[in-house]
């Protein structure tokens, strides 16, 4: 096969659609040349944990939104790869919400099994992506940063896949400038510890509010306030947090909020989201979409409507993760090796509409889980990435939502059974709240070793 193809990025995703290609290689398969570029210095995306935030050494914007202590805030039987177990990587059966390490480990260990590391070229961001109507080909241009050198190169596919948690969407409220503390996004915050004995404000009410401000009381902050824009998240939290209406005015220390009341805070901390940004497109290959189930112009929730070889990886806001972005991965290369045939362009279109109204139509998470639930069936159903018990994953989910009801603080203390290996995950050897090592040594250990 004489076709070329490029990836870009090797997070989850990317490695994904490698894994995809040498699985069908594996098998016999003649695949494409495949070239995955990625900015970092190593694979994993945002489970690549750097210190950095800002720029880089070599000025590039750090990818990196992940912080020390993060602890998945999901069930690890959600996302489980159906080729790949934890149990298969590391020996035995383990707890249900894994630490960033473990989960980097786990995500490491199928790529190194393998062996794809030869198709990424490390530190070479992509500078543009453009397309030529008449050949039919991409051309992709790249920056080799320890050469610092840049080149160019034809493809006759794109695939982007480097996510969408990575650009901060940072608003701005009256006093910011003058503040008396620190204010930064979440995709800069990095270590709980720095806000020990501090008021915090949180601005948001999305995963990572309320998991930053969980992790911020976990280590010893003197109280949270929670800003929220529409309504309040509403879990039982601790005695020294509290939920307020949205931010208006910082004055010094002071904030005042929409219904007249205020807190003192020593710093601000914008969990805001994060935008679908992909400068190095060409304008007319641009994604733009919002953060939402049923992406804007993609076909299959994969395929650019108006390019229909150019694809996209893991643009949806999630509940599944690494093993959608399998099933999505799984369906790309199978259009690649014209295994599976793309329809028009108005069917494509259609196809959106299509997807789009029926997120529209649903009524609560639960209906939102199902919804992804039931679109990786379906992509599963046309390639030979393992079926696996999807309502079961569902169901996972959706005892993970209770127990969050039932108490924010306690929910990583329950566990679940794998939908691949029906083996039920035993309790972690340490409640998460007391669990102050999230390393991979500490959380591999088992109750008895932790006790010594």
């Amino acid at each position: 096969m004489s076709k070329r193809v490029a990836i870009v990025g090797a997070g989850p995703s990317g490695l994904a659609q490698l894994r995809a290609f040498q699985s069908a290689a594996q098998k016999g398969a003649e695949i494409p040349e495949i070239v995955c570029f990625e900015t970092q210095d190593d694979w994993g995306g945002l489970w690549n944990y750097t210190w950095r935030t800002g720029l880089d050494e070599y000025g590039e914007p750090v990818h990196c939104s992940m912080y020390r202590y993060l602890w998945s805030n999901g069930p690890k039987e959600g996302l489980e790869f159906a080729d790949y177990t934890f149990e298969e990587h590391f020996g035995k059966p383990i707890a249900s919400y894994p630490p960033r390490s473990v989960l980097f480990d786990y995500i490491e260990g199928r790529v190194k099994k393998a062996d794809v590391r030869k198709w990424i070229r490390f530190r070479t961001p992509v500078r543009r992506v453009s397309y030529d109507e008449g050949s039919g080909m991409f051309t992709v241009t790249v920056h080799d940063l320890v050469n610092d050198n840049e080149y160019s190169e034809d493809f006759d596919h794109v695939v982007v896949a480097s996510g969408h948690f990575s650009t901060p969407n940072v608003p701005h409220f009256e006093g910011f400038s003058t503040f008396n503390g620190r204010v930064l996004h979440a995709h800069d915050f990095r270590d709980a510890l720095e806000f020990k004995d501090k008021d915090i404000l949180i601005i948001g009410t999305s995963y990572s509010a309320e998991d930053i401000g969980s992790q911020c009381w976990k280590y010893g902050c003197k109280s949270v306030t929670v800003s929220h824009r529409t309504a309040p998240m509403g879990y039982k939290w601790p005695d020294n947090w509290k939920e307020v209406p949205l931010l208006q005015k910082v004055e010094r220390n002071t904030c005042t909020f929409k219904d007249g009341s205020t807190a003192d805070v020593d710093a601000i901390i914008l969990c805001t989201g994060y935008l679908h940004h992909f400068p190095f497109m060409q304008e007319s290959l641009k994604l733009r979409t919002a953060n939402r189930l049923a992406t804007a112009d993609l076909y299959k929730g994969v395929v650019f409507v108006d390019n229909p070889k150019l694809f996209y990886l893991g643009m949806q806001d999630q509940w599944f993760t690494f093993n959608m972005f399998d099933a999505q991965a799984w369906y790309v290369r199978d259009i690649i090796m014209d295994k599976i045939a793309v329809p028009d362009r108005d069917a494509r279109a259609a196809d959106v509409v299509e997807r789009v109204a029926a997120e529209d139509g649903l009524e609560d998470d639960y209906g939102c889980i199902r919804y992804q639930g039931d679109y990786v069936r379906e992509l599963i159903a046309d390639t030979d990435y393992p079926s696996f018990d999807i309502d079961g994953a569902n169901e996972a989910f959706f005892q993970w939502k209770k127990h969050k009801k039932q108490d924010i603080m306690t929910f990583r203390n329950n566990g679940y059974r794998s939908v691949m290996t029906g083996t039920m995950a035993p309790a972690h050897h340490t409640p998460w709240k007391d669990a102050m090592d999230d390393s991979l040594e500490s959380y591999l250990e088992t109750p008895g070793e932790a006790a010594q």
